[in-house]
C-alpha cells in the first residue's frame, strides 16, 4: 500500500480486529531550562558526574502555571492538529502519570471537557514510566475491537513535585513535561502487539518513601535504588524488546528508530546494543530533557520529528519500563 507522499507502507504483523495507527504527534517543554550546575547548587555532586552518571546535560522544570493539565492540554493540542482530527472525534482519553497529586476528578476527565472533547470517556492510568506505552496498548485494542474511533493518549509528569530536589541520588534525573498522540483508524496495521509484564517482588528499587496518611513531618517523596533498576532494564526489559519486535514481525536490523523511555543515556545505549539495532535512529532525548516518566516517550518522538530524523511509516520500537517494576512496549508505524 502506498500513501499519498509515495511512501510505502507495510503492516505490522497483529491477528485479530480493525488496523489502528498513531495518527499525529505532540509535545509541550515547560519554559524554564535547568542546567546541571544549577541542580548541583543543591546536592553534592558536579555538572561532570552528573552528564557521566546519566547523559543529562539539561531538564526542564515547570513553573506554578505550567499544571499538569495545562502542559496535557498544549500537547493534546499539537497531537491533533498533526492528525488532522478535530477534539470533537475523540471517543476516549487516556492520561498516563504518576505525579498527578490531585486524585479526583480524573486528570482526562478535565482534559476532554478543556480541549472541547464533550462527547469522550475519560480515564487516568498509573504505570509510572510504563504509563504511555500502556495506554497506548489500550487505545490500540478500543479502536481495534471498534469500541472508538480516536483515543487521546497523553503522558503528563511534574516529577519535581514527588522528588526531593536535595536528593542526591535522583534529583538530576527527573523533569517535566507532557507529550501526546493520537490514536485512529487505519488502513494496515501499525500497532504492534504490546508485551508487557510486572515485576512486584521488586517493588521496593523505585517507590515513594510513604503514603499521604503516613506519620510524618513531611510529605512523601519518590527513591529509587538506581542499580538495581539498571540490572533489571539489562536482565527483564532488553530480552522483552526483542520479542515487541519478533511479535510485529520486525527484525532488529530493520528498524528505524528506537525509543526507549528516557531513564538513562546509559540503558538507552545499551539497549541498542543488545538488540543489534545498527541502522535505527536512538532516540538521545534524555540528554536535553532529563527524566520525564510517562511524557518521555511521546516528547522524545516529537522531538525526532522536529529534527527530521524520522517520517511517515518509519518503524519505531517503544519501550516504557519503571516503578512496578513493570515494562510495556510494542512496535509501531509512525504517522
Amino acid at each position: 500500500m502506498t500513501d499519498e507522499d509515495g511512501f510505502e507502507r507495510r503492516g505490522l504483523r497483529v491477528s485479530g480486529g480493525s488496523p489502528s495507527a498513531i495518527l499525529g504527534v505532540g509535545g509541550y517543554r515547560p519554559r524554564r531550562v535547568v542546567g546541571n550546575a544549577e541542580v548541583c547548587a543543591r546536592i553534592d555532586s558536579s555538572e561532570e558526574w552528573i552528564e557521566q552518571r546519566s547523559g543529562i546535560r539539561e531538564r526542564r522544570f515547570a513553573d506554578a502555571s505550567e499544571t499538569l493539565p495545562v502542559m496535557s492540554a498544549a500537547a493534546a493540542g499539537k497531537a491533533l492538529a498533526h492528525a488532522g482530527v478535530r477534539a470533537a472525534e475523540i471517543d476516549l482519553v487516556l492520561v498516563a502519570s504518576m505525579s498527578n497529586l490531585v486524585q479526583t476528578p480524573p486528570l482526562a476527565t478535565r482534559l476532554a471537557h478543556e480541549l472541547g472533547a464533550r462527547g469522550a470517556a475519560g480515564v487516568d492510568l498509573s504505570a509510572a514510566c510504563a504509563g504511555f506505552c500502556h495506554a497506548l496498548a489500550l487505545a490500540s485494542d478500543a479502536v481495534r475491537a471498534g469500541s472508538a474511533r480516536h483515543v487521546l493518549v497523553v503522558g503528563a509528569e511534574r516529577m519535581t513535585d514527588i522528588v526531593e530536589p536535595g536528593d542526591r541520588s535522583i534529583a538530576f534525573l527527573f523533569a517535566d513535561g507532557a507529550g501526546a498522540v493520537v490514536v485512529g483508524p487505519a488502513a494496515v496495521e501499525a500497532i504492534g502487539p504490546v508485551v508487557r509484564r510486572a515485576f512486584g517482588a521488586y517493588g521496593d528499587a523505585l517507590r515513594m518513601d510513604g503514603g499521604w496518611t503516613d506519620p510524618a513531618p513531611d510529605r512523601p517523596w519518590m527513591r529509587m535504588d538506581g542499580r538495581r533498576v539498571f540490572r533489571w532494564a539489562m536482565d527483564d526489559v532488553a530480552p522483552a524488546a526483542r520479542t515487541m519486535l519478533d511479535l510485529a514481525g520486525v527484525d532488529p536490523g530493520e528498524l528505524d528508530a528506537l525509543v526507549p523511555h528516557q531513564a538513562n543515556l546509559r540503558i538507552t545505549e545499551l539497549l541498542a546494543e543488545r538488540l543489534g539495532t545498527s541502522r535505527a535512529v536512538l532516540s538521545r532525548d534524555v540528554v536535553v530533557s532529563g527524566n520525564t516518566s510517562a511524557a518521555s516517550i511521546p516528547l522524545a518522538l516529537e522531538a525526532l520529528y522536529a529534527q527530521g530524523l524520522v517520517a511517515g511509516g518509519d518503524t519505531a520500537l517503544l519501550v516504557g519500563f519503571g516503578a512496578g517494576l513493570n515494562f510495556a512496549g510494542q512496535t509501531v508505524l509512525l504517522p
